[in-house]
């Protein structure tokens, strides 16, 4: 009897191990892993979105890293990654093969100057910021504003942000040689805390802290950018590597649903891809939305 317990006592214990075991290994089979790599100026949606979605999706999680649209584009481009994060048409990048990767368009972000309070300067014309940039005027006296040497901050090469501020707002000049610096957060910090600093980032990352100019009497609002008013402005892109399936297709459809579009969109400084009145080809086209 005592041999008949002991061998009962052995069949549960393995049993209840091998059930522990297949649970565990269930568990872990079914976790997916989206890693999205890109551009700053939408880091902070697709992080929260990706919060909320793994929330709402046991075993899902959503990992979200900057680096940059170059970066994102050339990692999606090989396959590293689930998602390019891009500020610019990807035919627009230099090595990457847009033929290989599939656009979703997901937000629309303004980007404006932003300037050192010290400066006191709060409107410029587009002449004066293309002559900022390259270095035609060193001083902000020169556009009414203190007796202070400029300095430039720049985003680095490889940043959609800078591509996008040199494309529109300096109607396609190169910015001078500066500084560079890797993130949009960063270059808001470095702006702020030295004087006579001038840089660029997208609304999300305006605050009080420095001084968002107007340009040619004309505000950096999302209104102007959705009535086309504005021109310093670009899609978000989010990039696949050939059509996305399963849980990928369900994050990119879930940013595009009316739920985020709505609230985490205007929410973090972005425009809703279907508020816009105006669209822009990868050409530079502009027209009214029909």
């Amino acid at each position: 009897m005592k041999r008949n317990w002991l061998i009962s006592a052995v069949i549960i214990i393995i049993a209840g191990g091998l059930l522990t075991f297949g649970y565990t290994t269930r568990q872990k089979n079914s976790d997916v892993n989206i890693t999205a790599v890109g551009s700053t100026a939408l880091q902070p949606l697709v992080e929260a979105a990706g919060e909320e979605f793994a929330n709402n999706n046991l075993g899902v999680h959503v990992n979200v890293q900057g680096g940059g649209t170059g970066t994102g584009l050339a990692q999606v481009q090989t396959g590293a990654v689930d998602l390019g994060n891009s500020d610019m048409f990807a035919g627009e990048k230099d090595g990457i093969n847009p033929k290989k990767l599939v656009d979703h368009r997901v937000s629309v972000v303004g980007i404006a100057p932003m300037i050192n309070k010290q400066a006191n300067v709060k409107q410029l014309t587009q002449k004066q910021l293309i002559d900022i940039f390259t270095k035609k005027i060193t001083n902000w006296r020169e556009v009414g504003g203190t007796d202070m040497p400029i300095v430039l901050v720049n985003r680095a090469a490889g940043s959609g942000t800078r591509a996008t501020f040199e494309k529109w707002g300096l109607q396609g000049a190169k910015s001078a040689s500066a500084q560079e610096q890797d993130s949009s957060g960063m270059v808001r910090s470095i702006v702020s805390s030295t004087p006579g600093a001038i840089s660029y980032a997208s609304f999300a990352y305006l605050d009080d802290s420095v001084v968002a100019p107007t340009l040619d009497g004309v505000a950096a609002t999302n209104k102007n950018v959705i009535n086309g008013d504005w021109p310093i402005w670009s899609y978000e892109h989010i990039y696949t590597n050939g059509q996305p399936t399963g849980k990928v297709k369900e994050f990119l459809s879930y940013i595009d649903s009316k739920r985020i579009q709505q609230t985490l969109v205007p929410q973090l400084g972005y425009i809703s891809i279907h508020d816009m009145q105006v669209e822009r080809n990868e050409a530079g086209k502009l027209s009214k939305v029909n």
